[in-house]
């Protein structure tokens, strides 16, 4: 039996969910949608044309962090996440469940991720295979703090343990975060090139700028939740001096100074240990 259910957050994508539904099928494992609040008829077509998925209407788009609801819903040890628009190889789960029964202080494995129609791996998969954290004895890949979140599986337990994807991001960039949390909870986060999932990216995508801005706000949030002041303080100075000249990163840092107040309540510092790998990384 299927130790691990498949997470997908949707928006508004229904014909590319359906394609990934297919891919996902023979997998023979539970599947959860959650809908972001979608205007097309994803959930009543999901329910009509799926009912083994089980579709959760949200009824607002709560971004990245939609997919905790579906963790939270999850009754297997393991969660892994698709995209609308990506799907796993059959042989990945197995494989990464074999990894987490074998590695006990494993949280995340982030896998490989094959963008399609060239086929080609993911630039980010080339960085994390090549991390600067190297790779203890225990671990069966290079440690990460960062991964994509269509190629993840994580241990269900680590994943609540840490309390998921921060809604103070939205999107994107939401992995950062949630890496530096898990570290900082004591475990760990590996690349593992053997499992592999499929990225056919969307062709309903939002502007290139807007979604510039929202990396650039997202950055910096992350470094103003985490990092020590000096860190947060200098982050925050680059970009309002970017700003002058860069009309993206201006608006950028507006919207992070909208969120300061939920900032400031989330803010802990991370461990000394922690802050030294993301030094590290740069």
């Amino acid at each position: 039996m299927a130790d691990t259910t498949v997470v997908i957050a949707t928006r508004n994508r229904v014909d590319e969910l359906v394609r990934t539904i297919a891919h996902l099928r023979p997998l023979h494992v539970p599947v959860i949608v959650v809908d972001n609040g979608s205007s097309d008829d994803t959930v009543p077509r999901m329910r009509k044309d799926f009912p083994w998925v089980r579709t959760v209407s949200l009824g607002r788009n709560a971004g990245a962090s939609a997919r905790n609801h579906g963790v939270r819903l999850a009754r297997t040890r393991y969660v892994a996440f698709s995209d609308d628009d990506s799907w796993w190889a059959s042989d990945a789960l197995r494989k990464a469940e074999e990894l987490f029964e074998r590695h006990p202080r494993l949280g995340l494995i982030a896998a490989r991720v094959v963008v399609h129609p060239a086929g080609t791996d993911d630039p980010t998969c080339v960085e994390m295979a090549s991390s600067a954290l190297g790779r203890a004895g225990d671990l069966p890949g290079p440690s990460v703090l960062g991964f994509i979140c269509c190629g993840s599986v994580v241990r269900r337990e680590a994943f609540l343990e840490v309390g998921g994807f921060n809604p103070v991001l939205f999107f994107p960039g939401e992995e950062r975060l949630f890496c530096w949390d898990m570290a900082s909870a004591g475990w760990e986060c590996c690349y593992v090139a053997d499992a592999v999932a499929h990225h056919w990216p969307s062709a309903v995508r939002g502007p290139n700028a807007e979604r510039r801005r929202a990396e650039m706000r997202n950055d910096l949030l992350t470094t103003w939740l985490r990092r020590r002041l000096s860190a947060a303080s200098g982050h925050a100075w680059a970009l309002a001096k970017r700003g002058l000249r860069d009309p993206d990163a201006r608006a950028a840092l507006g919207a992070a100074v909208l969120r300061l107040p939920a900032v400031v309540r989330q803010r802990r510092k991370l461990p000394p240990s922690v802050e030294r790998q993301v030094e590290l990384l740069g």
